[in-house]
């Protein structure tokens, strides 16, 4: 079976300052995967290029056995791959109606639509938050938004950028046994962390970065890699 996601001799320049280059790497389905590196070592641009969002200077990229050519091709594919960034964008309305616009667009409404938010809520610890204001939530709460609201639509590859930052201890576990549960049915979920006991939690596979370069693959975060002041 093919990879989900497959690059090879990907290049991106961004300024002078910064370069991201990758000879090969793959991403099998239904599997948990966390980037490792230091602040700047490239985990974000390459959640943004798997995200379809930008497109590399050099190389292939293939989603699902296709080779992604063009804007085109990144907007054919781009609705079954959802990223939560670090600094998530939420709409100036109710949480319920932020978690309703991705089910909508794929004509999911009435009774299965609420029933969907309300379980993705519960999944990030906001049970009772569907008729908060979104904006008006702290900044951990907001995050965990961004999380239920991604996790609503269920798409085929789920991108996470430091996605349990804010979280609590029993919002952290509750995250965690729900993207094990994604990942048993069949989705594949690649997320940056600097969570050291992740990678065991999970049982995901490590890629580190540094400097824009892929190091390594391997089967635990060390605490090089994830010092301990920086997990939140």
């Amino acid at each position: 079976m093919d990879p989900i996601f497959s690059i090879r001799h990907l290049e991106f320049r961004r300024g002078e300052s910064f370069s991201l280059a990758i000879e090969q790497i793959d991403f099998q389905a239904g599997q948990i995967y966390l980037l490792a590196g230091a602040n700047g070592a490239g985990k974000s641009t390459l959640l943004q290029l798997l995200a379809l969002l930008i497109a590399p200077d050099r190389g292939e990229i293939r989603f699902d056995g296709n080779t992604v050519k063009g804007a085109a091709g990144r907007h054919r594919f781009r609705r079954k791959i959802t990223l939560v960034d670090q600094s998530p964008f939420l709409f100036d309305t109710t949480v319920y109606n932020n978690l309703a616009f991705g089910l909508r667009m794929r004509d999911v409404n009435g009774d299965l639509q609420r029933r969907r938010i309300l379980k993705a809520l519960n999944s990030v610890g906001l049970e009772g938050f569907e008729n908060r204001r979104a904006r008006a939530l702290s900044g951990g709460e907001s995050r965990r938004v961004a999380l239920a609201r991604a996790l609503v639509i269920r798409p085929k590859v789920l991108l996470l950028d430091e996605p349990t930052a804010g979280l609590d201890d029993d919002s952290l576990s509750l995250f965690e046994t729900n993207l094990a549960a994604l990942s048993e049915a069949g989705v594949t979920v690649i997320m940056s962390t600097h969570d050291g006991g992740q990678a065991r939690r999970l049982n995901g596979k490590v890629f580190r970065l540094e400097n824009g370069r892929l190091t390594g693959a391997v089967e635990t975060l060390s605490s090089e890699y994830c010092p301990m002041e920086n997990v939140l």
